[in-house]
């Protein structure tokens, strides 16, 4: 597994928990930061997935 997916992956949890901080307090900006942060760790997670499967495409039977 790519480090960019495990980062990816992690970025998306901080994000929520932001995004879900920020609805209970009413804080938008931090709400905000939430979604931005959500969004980037999505793309992160993609991009490691797309590593994975080059990899994989060139040595299938890597473990």
């Amino acid at each position: 597994m790519d480090k960019d997916r495990i980062e990816g992956a992690a970025k998306q949890v901080k994000g929520a928990v932001k995004d879900v901080a920020g609805k209970v307090t009413g804080d938008t900006k931090l709400q905000a930061e939430g979604k931005a942060d959500k969004a980037a760790g999505k793309v992160q997670n993609a991009a490691g997935g797309a590593k994975d499967a080059a990899r994989d495409a060139v040595d299938p039977d890597r473990t």
